[in-house]
Order: structure tokens, then sequence, then C-alpha cells
């Protein structure tokens, strides 16, 4: 079995069948990253090989362990694995070695997998552009010269070139849903509360951030996220969590698309990329599906006001441990805790409201709508020495995110999304929609990515060449 192209279904069945040995896979992984890691830096931290195979020897001699029976997995960095230094790509946490295992990684590894080292991020995660000056960058399989986004971008690279079959991830604005973009893979943001967060600090007042899966596949996303779903008796929100596998792709005979497109003008796009995404619309018109165009259902500037407010206060509550050593941190990061600390617990309020109102909107549109989709990102990915791109289309941005503005609809209210492939671009460069629902659809969304998937297997193939 090609470890590389393999499905984590496929390989799994394998482990757990007594096809193949855990050593036999963990062997095949450390002989793929060692031959493609040192040009895309997708995985830092790296655990010695000879721990490793020790480990993957003693799964290989005990009883299945779970769902994930001896699957090697990279962790992002932004997540506590125990004896593995979590930098957060800050020079802060440059040798900050874990004593313990985030909740997330701990469901992983009660599972079985082999947890064998992280994955890179940007600064504390903040921007779509994996860079930090701990680790440095990491490049974009497609182009070298070019980003691979973010936060989540060692994790989506990690799986577009073989290393891992499965990957963990974490969105606030799209740090799931844009390196799978711009990776060819797919990534899965959870209805908010699905997958508890780490039960630390304030369990109650920031709804933003989820942590989710990444995968070459809808049917491989859940794998994960049935792993890494359900309550934690320690935080207020979330409750049982059905299963989602195995994922069977729906029968879109009937189905009800709702394209939101550029949101009638309020988010300008790059060349190219408008035409990309309604190109992924015509397959679910293939499969029968009715591809319905939408009105604007709110006003995009009051969204946007909405989310700087709450991700400025959630950022900068988070950095509020660091303030005395603000001069280290990364302009944007302080950028978001100067915001953040100036903030008025009514403006807080006022925001939320805002949230609240399109919530309410959402479940009214809904109704009528089987999905919703918009473009996974504003831009192609970008030259990789550029921090974020300051204009689109001849219009300024006049923030370091406003450019993934695209993502805000579904972040500021925790819907469900699917980010899939939608092909490459005119210079191989690859773009992905997004594809929501309801908070609570979970399963729905996945199988009509399912669907997609079928007909397209974009992540198992590669641009034409020019």
């Amino acid at each position: 079995m090609n470890l590389s192209q393999a499905t984590a279904s496929d390989l799994l069945n394998a482990l757990t069948d007594r096809q193949m040995s855990a050593q036999e896979v963990m062997q095949q992984t450390l002989e793929r990253i060692g031959g493609v890691n040192e040009a895309a830096n997708a995985i830092v931290a790296l655990r010695e090989r000879d721990d490793l195979m020790a480990e993957a020897r003693a799964l290989d001699a005990g009883p299945i362990r779970g769902p994930l029976h001896g699957l090697p997995i990279a962790v992002k960095d932004l997540v506590n694995v125990a004896g593995i230094v979590t930098s957060q790509g800050s020079p802060i946490f440059r040798d900050h070695v874990a004593q313990r295992d985030d909740l997330i990684a701990a469901r992983m590894r009660a599972a079985g997998a082999i947890l064998i080292g992280k994955t890179n991020v940007p600064e504390f995660g903040l921007g779509s552009h994996t860079f930090n000056p701990v680790h440095g960058a990491t490049t974009n399989p497609y182009n070298p010269a070019r980003t691979c986004g973010g936060s989540s971008g060692g994790a989506a690279v990690a799986l577009a070139t073989g290393m891992v079959a499965l990957a963990d991830g974490s969105d606030a604005m799209g740090s799931l849903r844009n390196p799978a973009a711009w990776n060819n893979v797919y990534g899965f943001r959870p209805s908010w509360g699905r997958v508890p967060s780490e039960p630390v600090g304030d369990g109650f007042l920031h709804q933003l951030s989820t942590l989710g899966p990444m995968a070459r596949s809808p049917e491989d996303l859940g794998l994960l996220l049935d792993v890494i779903s359900g309550p934690d008796v320690r935080q207020p929100f979330g409750g049982a969590t059905p299963i989602v596998s195995p994922v069977q792709a729906a029968d879109m005979r009937g189905v009800r698309i709702g394209w939101l497109d550029d949101w009638g003008g309020a988010y300008p796009f790059e060349d190219g990329v408008h035409a990309q995404c309604e190109s992924a619309l015509n397959v679910f018109t293939q499969l029968g599906a009715e591809v319905i165009p939408v009105a604007p259902p709110f006003e995009a500037e009051r969204l946007w006001e909405s989310w700087i407010t709450l991700r400025s206060w959630s950022v900068a509550a988070s950095l509020a441990p660091l303030a005395d050593q603000r001069d280290v941190l990364k302009d944007t990061a302080q950028w978001e805790l100067d915001r953040g600390q100036t903030l008025t617990a009514m403006q807080v309020h006022e925001a939320s409201v805002i949230r609240s109102e399109w919530f309410r909107c959402v479940a009214e549109l809904m109704r009528g709508y089987d999905a919703m989709v918009l473009p996974s990102a504003q831009v192609w990915p970008f030259e990789i020495e550029t921090p974020y791109p300051t204009e689109i289309a001849g219009r300024g941005m006049d923030t370091y995110h406003r450019w993934m503005e695209v993502m805000v609809p579904v972040s500021l209210i925790g819907l469900p999304c699917l980010s899939a492939p939608a092909g490459f671009g005119a210079k191989g460069l690859p773009m992905g929609i997004q594809v929501f629902g309801p908070r609570g659809s979970d399963a729905r969304i996945l199988s009509i990515g399912a669907a997609y998937h079928a007909a397209t297997m974009w992540p198992q193939k590669r641009p034409a060449q020019p």
C-alpha cells in the first residue's frame, strides 16, 4: 500500500486487520517525511525515530487500541502533547515542553494514534500564512514560492504531500478552510461546541474558534471527527454528539444549494478565483442538485464589525498574560492585543447582538436550502515573502485579515462548514469552496461533500502542466 496516497480508512482497515503492522506504517511514514519535509517544512518537533518505532512495536504486541490504532499523526503546534515542544510559533515558547496532553491530543492518543510531532503554524495561529521566527515558513506543495495558508498550514501540507493521512487543525477565521483550499485537501469546521476546546480559562464567553479535522476525503474527516467530538463535563457547552461515520455520499437529486457568490459585491476576488469556484458548482448540478443564486441576506459590513470586535476581544484575552512581553509579539498580535484591551463591555455586547441577529437570519434562510456555498478564499496563494495581502482587485484592505472576510459569515455563528477542493487555476494553484449549513448539520454537510468528492477526487489529481 502506498501510504502517501492511501486513504486513512484503508490504512486503518489494514492496521486493525493486522494486514499491516504499526511498525511498517511508521517506517514508511518516517521515510516519506525524510524525503519531502526538508523542502515543505510542514512537520516540526518530530520525535526521535527509535522512540516512535518502539511505540509502534508496543501497539503491534497488544490489542487494537481504538479507531485510530497505529496511525501516525502530527498535531498542530498550538496543541500541547506531553513530552513535545509546543512553541506556538513564538520565541517566547521556543523551548516549552508540554507536561501533559491537551484534550484533543489525549483523545487521539486514547484512540490508538501515535503522536509523532507537530505541524507548523503562524505565530499564535494569527493570520492565514504559516510562517514564524521559530520554525520558518511552510511552503505550498504546488509552488514552493507561494504560501500554504494557515493557520493549519503545516497540517494541510503534511496531508497534501502524503506525510500523514489524517490531521487535526483549528479554525477561527478560516484556519482549517483556507489551507485546505490552497493545498487541495479537505478541512472541516464542526458546529461550534461539538469538539470541546481545552478546559482552561473562561468557558462561557468566547464562541468563535473550534478544533476540527483535515483529510484527503470527507469519509476520512468523519473518522477523526468522531474521535475528537463529544462533551467534556468541565465545559458548559456541547452535549451528546451523534457519530457521523461511516460518511455516506448523499443522493444529490433534488438537493438545493444556495450560491452566495461575492455577497453582492461586498467581497472582492482576485482574477480567476470566482470562475474557479463557479466551476465547482457545476459538479453539484451534474449530480442532480439545484444551484440557486442567493442575494446577500445580511449587511456584510455589520458582520465584519461584529467579527473584528469579538475576535479582538477573544485574542486579547488569550494574549493578556503576555502583555509585559508585548515587544516580542509579532505586529498583528500586538494589534489584536491593543485593540482588544480598549473595547468596552457595551461594544462587545453590541457585537454579540449583531451575531445573534445573523444567527436568526440563517435559521430562517436555511429553511429553503440543504446547504450554502461560498468561496474558501478571495485570492490565490500569494508570494511566501508577503505577510498578507493589502489589496484585492484594486480594493485596499484596512486590516491584516480583511482579505479573508469571506470566512466571516460561517465563523461568526459557529456553523458546520466543509472546505472542499475546487480544482486548479491557470497557474496550477489550488482553490476551494465552503459548503455549510445550519448548526448541527455536520453529518449532512459531510455527506454532500462525499458525493462531491466521489465525482471529483481532486486530492488525488495534479494540475495540468503548462
